[in-house]
């Protein structure tokens, strides 16, 4: 392992405001320790065991399956409380190198974040940003919800320790809470249940319906028929398939690097709609506690008036239930359907800049506008 260098000065840099090293941090904060771990560490395991349960995907083969097309190296803040990791942070330079800036990586959706211990030690985020210092001029991490439990204490801690941190918006956030739509009465409703099975009945005059459930081991064959469905819908027919999830054009050699992973792959969960054996439908989510994250889902249009993506989301909404799932996120994007399923606007989404002290925050206070004014305009 090696640490950044402690050299966290600002002088040289036009301004007489000095950054502490690291190994000072260290010192006022006895018991914690932190590192900058060449590669991606074996601690970001044991962290997102111990943060809170919608965090608890952030895991070692996340951040590696982002990583795996590979051109970038990859270094890990962990920070440590006695011997017990806490926190690890990996980050990558990004933008052009003379800015000085590093970023997280992972995947855009659920969110791109990092683990924390659900019982962290506030006194790690001073050495952690004395590492970032020392590491880089500045930070970018998002998108996050506003009020994440990992970066909020981060931003915090930063801002009263001189960094800038400015935030761009991104979209407003989509959520479904269960308990809340249940406790107005019976759900789905009886009118919902009735056109429902109304459209079945049709849909079933194309052949043999079959409502599939995919976890653990089935994944390989589980995102082949999700690939098979996307390459028949719109985002095939109208894009260039980039942002398709499963394809091998789209981001489907990371959902299938990401499953190698045990935990991860028992967090996953598709439902698939078959019409006589074929895939015609699926919704994929990541279960990470009580929380469901909506990822993904499309349809076959040759079978688009018969609604096959409401009816499979609908009896994917019932089998969440009965797995305890309490929360559905489902992100930015087209609110329209979302709405009809009970959905309410969440938290907004955020990408946010931190800039150490001395220079780069002058300039972040200088230029801020320009970072806010290349996201979303807010409503």
């Amino acid at each position: 392992m090696a640490h950044g260098r402690d050299g966290l000065s600002a002088t040289g840099e036009g301004t007489k405001m000095r950054a502490m090293p690291l190994a000072d941090f260290e010192r006022l904060t006895p018991g914690v320790q932190v590192t900058v771990d060449v590669g991606l560490s074996g601690a970001i395991d044991v962290v997102a065991a111990a943060a809170l349960s919608s965090h608890r995907f952030l895991r070692y083969q996340w951040f590696a399956a982002a990583l795996s097309a590979g051109g970038t190296a990859v270094r890990t803040i962990v920070a440590r409380v006695a011997g017990r990791p806490q926190l690890a942070l990996p980050i990558v330079a990004t933008g052009p190198a003379a800015l000085g800036l590093v970023s997280i990586p992972g995947s855009y959706w659920p969110f791109r974040g990092f683990p924390v211990a659900a019982d962290a030690d506030p006194a790690i985020h001073a050495p952690v940003l004395a590492a970032l210092a020392g590491a880089a001029r500045g930070v970018r991490i998002g998108p996050v919800i506003d009020g994440d439990p990992a970066v909020g204490p981060l931003i915090a801690a930063a801002r009263a320790r001189g960094w800038v941190a400015i935030d761009r918006y991104i979209a407003d956030s989509w959520v479904l809470d269960l308990a809340a739509v249940q406790a107005e009465g019976p759900w789905p409703r009886g009118s919902t249940l009735r056109k429902n099975r109304f459209h079945e009945k049709h849909l079933g005059a194309h052949g043999r319906l079959d409502w599939d459930f995919v976890t653990g081991d089935e994944w390989p064959v589980g995102f082949d028929a999700m690939a098979r469905v996307e390459a028949a819908s719109w985002i095939a027919a109208r894009t260039d398939g980039r942002d398709a999830k499963f394809t091998d054009t789209g981001h489907g050699r990371f959902w299938r690097m990401a499953a190698e992973d045990p935990v991860l792959a028992a967090m996953f969960n598709a439902a698939i709609l078959r019409v006589d054996g074929a895939p015609a439908a699926f919704s994929f989510d990541i279960d990470a506690g009580t929380t469901r994250y909506a990822i993904a889902n499309s349809y076959d249009p040759a079978f688009a008036k018969h609604s096959p993506g409401k009816l499979l989301y609908y009896r994917n909404l019932t089998a969440g239930l009965a797995r305890g799932i309490a929360v559905v996120d489902w992100g930015a994007g087209d609110s329209g359907y979302k709405q009809v399923l009970g959905a309410v606007q969440g938290p907004a989404m955020r990408d946010w800049l931190l800039l150490r002290p001395g220079l780069p925050a002058l300039a972040g206070r200088l230029l801020s506008g320009v970072w806010r004014r290349s996201g979303n305009a807010a409503p």
